[in-house]
């Protein structure tokens, strides 16, 4: 059986998946063609992993599409200097995008088994610069903060609070939101002068925001 290289399928993804459907930020780009996203989902599906489609994780979760992770990271604007939370660390593979652009990520996931793994395998592939938590991410990690960009990567019914107060001024958060007729979308806040600006970017399908009241 021949060896896959997976170099070109990462490099035939961003041709054909994000660049032909507008994702044209170099850094999200170069990003993507870096993160081995095959070492990302389950091994029974690594055939898969660079096809346009989420794929099944374990624990009721998914590795969200290659073009969501693409479009929600260039829709972050972000820059090396960057100091990012994400909610939501699922596979980690989001994560590894953006590390790959910034200078620290912060990570928290609700799901235990799903955080250690994560931890473990972002630590194997040596992303230094990734700092994962077991925890209920509507709380954020003020510890880290204030953060120039938060990503969350499920669906709310409303933004966290806690999340908007460690979004540093100038800062930006791209976050699922549910809205009133059952639909959830997109929408991209910019923090400026303490006020919020709304900008909604998409209709997109995400798993729901966990909550837990457990001490983590």
């Amino acid at each position: 059986m021949a060896q896959v290289n997976w170099a070109t399928e990462r490099k035939n993804m961003v041709n054909n998946q994000l660049i032909a459907r507008g994702i044209n930020d170099p850094a999200t780009l170069e990003a993507m063609k870096k993160v081995p996203r095959h070492k990302f989902v389950p091994h029974s599906l690594i055939k898969q992993a660079y096809n346009d489609h989420a794929l099944p994780i374990g624990n009721d979760q998914t590795i969200s599409q290659p073009y969501i992770v693409a479009f929600m990271t260039e829709s972050l604007d972000l820059n090396s200097t960057d100091n990012v939370l994400e909610i939501g660390t699922g596979s980690g593979y989001q994560a590894a995008v953006m590390a790959e652009i910034v200078a620290s990520v912060y990570t928290i996931e609700i799901v235990k088994d799903l955080a250690n793994s994560a931890k473990n395998r972002l630590d194997t592939l040596e992303y230094n610069n990734v700092s994962v938590k077991w925890g209920d991410g509507y709380h954020g990690w003020p510890e880290q903060a204030p953060f120039d960009a938060i990503m969350v990567t499920a669906g709310a019914e409303e933004v966290p609070e806690p999340l908007i107060s460690q979004l540093k001024d100038g800062g930006r958060m791209v976050i699922p939101v549910d809205d009133k007729d059952g639909g959830t979308y997109l929408i991209k806040l910019t923090k400026q002068d303490g006020k919020l600006k709304k900008e909604i970017l998409a209709p997109v399908r995400f798993v729901p925001f966990t909550r837990d009241k457990r001490n983590h």
